[in-house]
């Protein structure tokens, strides 16, 4: 099965403002937008993508990203990441009806195409299904099968929203990558230790990262 992932992002300038003690104001919205290039560059080189549409009314990162290949459909609800999520699958679904959608996190710097495949591989056995991230009390991604909504819950205490919703959970080892999203100093340093991307790695080269 081939998918499109649909990754929400906010404008850059509101990004990651639990990284405080980590990044100054005028550096996490680099971070932010490294953080989602990595994450982009990683879903295309999937074999199991087809596509991958940004959602997100920021105009640099807009044209960063699609310069990476992403599709950019903008933010038009402002309504925050669950409605920007559901715009992102129908905007999709108008091109293509019968399209397998997947909400993929925007700060997965670690991200690896093979651990992502097998992530998709296995929530293609289930009309939706999703992955908790590296903390197991959120959700870096769900899925929904072709003629399935996404019916995304994200936020604090995702993971048991989406199991409570139906959603099967997805109980996978050695995909770490797809996991460690980036919200706090913690965090962070656990991405670099799997082995950030490009751009990540640039702009975190010249943080002081606390106990890294």
């Amino acid at each position: 099965m081939q998918w499109t992932l649909v990754i929400p992002l906010k404008p850059l300038a509101r990004a990651k403002s639990r990284l405080s003690d980590t990044a100054a104001d005028g550096v996490r919205p680099g971070l932010a937008l490294a953080f989602a290039q990595d994450t982009v560059v990683a879903a295309l080189a999937c074999r199991a993508v087809a596509d991958v549409a940004v959602v997100t009314d920021d105009v640099l990162a807009g044209r960063e990203l699609a310069a990476l290949g992403a599709r950019i459909v903008p933010d038009a609800p402002l309504s925050g990441l669950n409605a920007a999520l559901r715009h992102g699958a129908d905007a999709v679904r108008e091109m293509h009806p019968q399209a397998a959608v997947a909400a993929l996190n925007a700060d997965l710097p670690a991200l690896r195409p093979l651990e992502l495949s097998r992530v998709l591989d296995a929530a293609a056995e289930f009309p939706r299904a999703f992955l908790a991230d590296a903390a197991a009390l959120g959700t870096t991604l769900l899925a929904a099968a072709p003629g399935r909504e996404l019916s995304p819950a994200f936020g604090t205490g995702s993971r048991a929203r989406h199991r409570a919703s139906g959603a099967a959970e997805l109980d996978l080892a050695g995909v770490d990558s797809v996991r460690q999203d980036v919200d706090t100093g913690e965090d962070l340093r656990a991405a670099l230790a799997l082995g950030v991307g490009r751009h990540t790695a640039a702009v975190s080269a010249g943080l002081l990262i606390p106990g890294s």
